[in-house]
Formats: C-alpha cells, sequence, structure tokens
C-alpha cells in the first residue's frame, strides 16, 4: 500500500524550514510521495498571500527539483473560492484510492483543528503528522480534540514527528528582503535567485 503524504500551506516563500520538516516527514513516516499543495485563496489566514499563486508554484517546483519524493500539485489553486483541507482530501482520495493518505500540520494548527471545516469527518479520513513548535506540548490540545487525538495517538492514526520545527517563518524571510537584506541562507538557491530576478518582496 501507497502512503502519501500531502503538505499544505501558502510557501511565500518556500524555504529550507520547509523542506527540513517534508523530509523528515517523509523518513519517519515512511512515505512514497510528499505532494506540496501550495494555497490559492487561504480562507482562515487572516490576510491572504499578495505573492501571486504562479509564483509561489514555480517556487515550490525549483526547491524540490533535485528530492525524487516529493512533487507538487496545483489542486488548491485552481479551485474556485475558499480551499477546504477537506475537499483536497476528497480529491486524493479518488486519485489514490488505495493509498493511505497523511496530512502533515504544525502543532499551531493542531490547536484549531476542531474549527476546520468538517473536522469531524476529515480525521476520519486522512492520518495525521504533527510537528511540535518548540515549546509546544499536547497539553495544550483543546478539550474538543482529547478523545480523538488519544485514539489517534493509539492505533497509529495521529503520529508526533521527532524532528522539530526549524525556527524560521516565510514571513521573517519577506521582512529581511524587503528592508534589503540577504535571506539566501534560509532558501533552496534556486529558489533565492527567482526571488531576485522577479523583484518578489521588494
Amino acid at each position: 500500500m501507497k502512503n502519501i503524504g500531502l503538505f499544505g500551506g501558502t510557501f511565500d516563500p518556500i524555504h529550507n524550514g520547509h523542506l527540513h520538516i517534508a523530509r523528515a516527514f517523509a523518513d519517519e513516516i515512511g512515505l512514497d510521495m510528499v505532494v506540496f499543495l501550495p494555497a490559492g485563496d487561504p480562507y482562515h489566514k487572516e490576510q491572504a498571500t499578495k505573492t501571486p499563486a504562479k509564483h509561489r508554484f514555480t517556487m515550490a517546483e525549483m526547491a524540490i527539483a533535485d528530492e525524487p519524493r516529493f512533487a507538487v500539485s496545483d489542486c488548491d489553486m485552481v479551485r474556485e473560492g475558499a480551499t477546504y483541507t477537506f475537499d483536497t482530501v476528497q480529491i486524493f482520495r479518488q486519485q489514490f484510492p488505495a493509498a493511505r493518505l497523511w496530512w502533515l500540520l504544525g502543532s499551531d494548527s493542531l490547536m484549531q483543528l476542531h474549527t476546520w471545516h468538517k473536522w469531524q469527518t476529515l480525521v476520519r479520513q486522512v492520518n495525521f503528522a504533527v510537528a511540535m513548535r518548540e515549546g509546544a506540548t499536547l497539553n495544550q490540545v483543546p478539550r474538543e480534540l482529547h478523545a480523538w487525538l488519544g485514539d489517534g495517538l493509539q492505533n497509529g492514526s495521529v503520529k508526533i514527528l521527532q524532528a522539530p520545527l526549524y525556527d524560521v517563518s516565510s514571513t521573517q524571510i519577506r521582512q529581511v528582503i524587503r528592508s534589503g537584506k540577504d535571506a539566501d541562507s534560509l532558501l533552496p538557491q534556486p529558489v533565492a535567485r527567482y526571488i531576485r530576478n522577479q523583484g518578489l518582496y521588494r
């Protein structure tokens, strides 16, 4: 049975921290493939991303070019209106009916999971791998998620990744570039070049 990981995000821009956690996701869960899913219009982010999806998609493709286990899908970009994780998972269910699907989320998203669209059905249709932020613990998980999380940790449908998240964010990188400094050490080289050539985040 194929093990497929799904990694959604705005990827504005994709950076070394994203690749680090995707590799940990693939290694620790034993995934055949990790699919990066750049968001179209992220309905639950305060401010929808300003960088056109085509740039974010291109940067993601460049970042993973040398990683045989990684792929990029535009399925969240081409859908009209709000894109819900629930619908994305249905699309991959249809594409890979025999696969075991895993959704990667950070511990901050885990704390919000009970507010997601159709979350109670979603958690029955996909497994979850959780990347913990520095200082985050499962004790902080809201009461609504306790029963599901306890069951999932026991039956293996929820895994806590051993690798911690890198302490770097796309927001920080955009700020560094905007201030005229160099963010190359935080980015895959082709992505850093593309940002310069396209004049992004200036």
